[in-house]
């Protein structure tokens, strides 16, 4: 159930101001920008010189769409002393539609990505004292083949953007790519930075900056990502598909996802993190500034071209006469013009396995974490009821009572539900079991939702989540977060607004079994937090998933 006050959808301002934490190697410190963030996403901080940065604000109730709109632009000040103000709406740089401060394409013109519906659009607003006017919508060639929304920077001297987004004929979920001016209100058509930058999942949040001719921007495609980090990779001549292989950020990565870097001067940086703000977007930055720790050495990508292998005829033909069991012929080459044809041998059917003779069930139920082994009980559910099993437990003996989930329980431990067409007949069913203690975390395994929404579906998971209620109400002192995840596919904003939606409908669904509401929180992680590739479906289903958290 959609939650119809946008301000408790991540920590509050007041709240956001007492965090902090260090990277355990440079110990240094970080900080929100306080009263910059929001219950809402705050995202892609563009600094425009005279203490001013803008970013993107979505759902938020003054918007000009109200709490539906995608996204409006807003403005936040950093004072003398280093503290940044009160954010304040930019009207008259945004629409009802989500809007997105590219940057400034010279010291009076700015420029802003607009999307109205399904209609991309780039325009350009001139400065005037404290105020931006409008003052055209500029030429720009293919904007509307993205997919979903976009991202993007206006690199410094207004000479190139770099724009990230979803398009067909893309090396992956999302692609960066970049354009050159051509003339003051005219740019060349998009061109992909190629697979030295983009890889199989997302890429976004692109910064160019010409100077050093290094690319700063956010991916997930790297070996070992967990979220998104921002990467550093190199240009290494003058095309625009040349590039280094890109490095990890260190110094300010984190168990979230990193985006949008944004300079303020040489040892000052602001970015977009959901660290601290359960899975919304925040503006973090150094709570001091420090000595900026970037990459010097680029190599070289190594990029694999190798194409999969061609079958050859001989290969067919061998293929066929094992499936077909018949005589088969097959070419052997003399010359280049010559083949003499040999029969290929008839492939023995392989004898009948014996009969396998089932065994009742055998059982091992150990703790995940250290492996010792625990006692248990087992209950046996039929539908949404729990049936008085006594019988030998044969599988198939199982599946004729209708039995269709055995729910294994042991004091202390998150109950698990088993079900019986995984069970097997001759190997011991091992059983990993998640103790319920603070930072210990388990998968909602049977929890369904309709499709594209929030609406709980099917008896399995009424059954499951019915354990999960009795086991609290058991356990009152327990306390957990709810987190809901989604894969990358589709809007992020979307995204995340689904999994905090289903996070409530299964907070929903415990409080009406009598679990205390207090000892219910809930996260929406969107696509950030991936368990599995998203570039398969089968890893796509894996990421669309609620865990529990006990904390």
């Amino acid at each position: 159930m959609k939650n119809s006050n946008p301000h408790i959808l991540k920590a509050s301002g007041l709240v956001l101001l007492a965090f902090c934490f260090f990277l355990t190697s440079k110990a240094q410190e970080l900080r929100s920008l306080s009263g910059a963030n929001s219950p809402n996403d705050d995202t892609n901080p563009v600094w425009i010189g005279n203490n001013t940065l803008l970013f993107t604000r979505a759902f938020h109730p003054l918007n000009l769409g109200g709490a539906t709109d995608p996204g409006d632009i807003w403005e936040t000040r950093k004072s003398e002393s280093g503290e940044w103000g009160q954010a304040t709406h930019r009207a008259d740089l945004s629409s009802v539609g989500y809007d997105l401060a590219l940057g400034l394409e010279d010291v009076l013109t700015l420029l802003v990505l607009r999307k109205e519906g399904s209609e991309f659009s780039i325009h350009q607003f001139s400065k005037f004292g404290q105020e931006w006017n409008y003052l055209r919508k500029v030429n720009f060639p293919d904007l509307n083949l993205f997919e979903g929304l976009v991202t993007g920077r206006v690199a410094e001297g207004g000479k190139q953007i770099f724009l990230a987004g979803k398009r067909k004929g893309g090396l992956g979920n999302e692609d960066i790519y970049v354009s050159e001016k051509k003339a003051p209100a005219d740019w060349t058509e998009l061109k992909n930075l190629g697979p030295a930058i983009n890889g199989f999942g997302q890429e976004t949040g692109p910064y160019f900056d010409p100077k050093t001719n290094q690319l700063y921007f956010s991916s997930n495609s790297y070996p070992g990502a967990n979220g998104k980090d921002v990467l550093i990779a190199k240009k290494l001549g003058e095309s625009w598909g040349s590039w280094s292989k890109p490095e990890k950020w260190e110094q300010i990565s984190s168990n979230g996802s990193e985006a949008s870097i944004t300079f303020l001067s040489a040892d000052e940086i602001v970015w977009t993190s959901t660290q601290n703000s359960d899975g919304f977007a925040d503006l973090m930055t150094f709570a001091t500034p420090v000595p900026l720790v970037v990459p010097t050495e680029f190599v070289a990508p190594v990029i694999s071209d190798t194409k999969p292998e061609r079958v050859s005829t001989l290969s067919r033909q061998i293929s066929q006469a094992k499936e077909t069991n018949k005589p088969e012929t097959r070419a052997i080459p003399l010359s280049d013009t010559t083949e003499v044809y040999l029969p290929v041998s008839p492939i023995t059917p392989v004898e009948k396995a014996a009969e396998i003779v089932e065994q009742p069930i055998s059982w091992l139920v150990i703790d995940g974490k250290n492996k010792l082994e625990l006692p248990y009980v087992l209950s046996f559910i039929r539908g949404s009821e729990i049936v008085d099993y006594r019988g030998d437990q044969m599988v198939s003996d199982l599946r004729k009572q209708g039995i269709t989930v055995v729910k294994v329980s042991s004091q202390g431990y998150f109950p698990k539900q088993i079900l019986v067409e995984n069970l097997g007949y001759r190997d011991k069913t091992v059983v990993l079991m998640t103790k319920a203690e603070p930072g210990s975390s388990v998968l909602l395994e049977n929890v369904n939702f309709k499709r594209g929404t929030a609406e709980l579906e099917g008896e399995d998971t009424e059954a499951s989540l019915d354990d999960l209620a009795d086991f609290l109400r058991e356990n009152p002192r327990i306390v957990i977060r709810i987190n809901g995840h989604t894969d990358n596919a589709g809007d992020p904003g979307l995204n995340k607004q689904l999994s905090l939606e289903r996070a409530g409908s299964v907070r929903d669904f415990l409080v009406s079994k009598g679990v205390s509401f207090e000892n219910l929180r809930i996260s929406g992680w969107g696509g950030t937090r991936p368990i599995a590739s998203n570039a398969t479906e089968a890893g796509r289903a894996k990421n669309r998933r609620v865990e529990l958290a006990v904390e």
